[in-house]
């Protein structure tokens, strides 16, 4: 299984966390970690001393070009976060599929199924989370693309490598950012909807991008069918959206107790 993230030197510890949470409950045996960065990261040591431990691979891909010199960035937003929409420039020319993955996230059911999906000709497989939302049509006006399906949440993508080389452009993605640069509000994101929104294959969110601050919509949804033990057992992605975090002391969300257990577990890994 090939796993990517784009991270700087503010989340090693979440990334670790999130491999130990993929290795405990993914029946995959072998992972390739592909990690894009723009200089070595300061943790490098220890993420490859933990790889080593899960029985997993450690590739960092640092990132010496400067195609994203100009793209809007904030604290929340760095200049990583658009590395992964030309990530195939920087992986293995042969490989054919790789699961992207924010580092707020908690693997906990088994990644499997959603690895080995068909694209069915799609170039991604993402989730949408505007069933809990009203905002579906105002992106699609804000964004200009009116033939995407939905808004598609880039913090669990799929890439289909193939595709994606043949028809996703760096120059085209440097002329939407120039034109739309005032109008994205998650810059990546946004680019990705934008651009590519049609190209995007829909799974799930409550199976694999479940937005850990939107339980009490989740169960509504649903009749109250997707109640706590519906997720521990059917959930295989949680996403911990949004400023608030759950490694922050402060945290005391439905979710916190969960995440703060396997991040525990993670530190102990030697």
């Amino acid at each position: 299984m090939n796993l990517l993230f784009a991270i700087d030197d503010r989340v090693t510890e979440q990334l670790i966390t999130a491999l130990y949470s993929i290795k405990e409950n993914t029946s995959t045996k072998n992972y390739s970690v592909y990690v894009l960065q723009d200089k070595k990261l300061l943790a490098t040591p220890r993420i490859i001393q933990v790889c080593k431990a899960l029985g997993m691979t450690y590739h960092p891909l640092i990132i010496r070009d400067n195609q994203f010199a100009n793209a809007p960035v904030t604290d929340r937003y760095p200049k990583t976060i658009y590395y992964r929409l030309l990530a195939y420039k920087y992986l293995p020319q042969n490989m054919k599929r790789i699961l992207y993955l924010d580092v707020d996230v908690l693997v906990i059911n088994d990644l499997k199924k959603l690895y080995n999906m068909d694209f069915d000709g799609y170039w991604y497989a993402a989730a949408s989370h505007v069933a809990l939302d009203v905002t579906d049509s105002l992106n699609k006006i804000r964004l200009g693309n009116y033939d995407a399906e939905t808004y598609f949440n880039s913090g669990m993508m799929m890439m289909n490598l193939p595709a994606i080389r043949e028809y996703v452009k760096a120059e085209d993605i440097v002329g939407y950012i120039r034109i739309k640069n005032l109008a994205l509000f998650l810059p990546d994101q946004d680019i990705l909807n934008g651009l590519y929104g049609q190209h995007i294959k829909q799974v799930p969110d409550e199976i694999y991008n479940y937005d850990a601050r939107m339980n009490p919509l989740y169960y509504a949804k649903s009749n109250g069918e997707w109640d706590l033990d519906w997720v521990i057992d059917h959930t295989a992605v949680l996403h911990f959206c949004g400023r608030d975090k759950p490694w922050r002391p402060e945290y005391k969300e439905r979710f916190s107790g969960l995440y703060k257990h396997y991040q525990h577990k993670a530190r102990r890994i030697k």
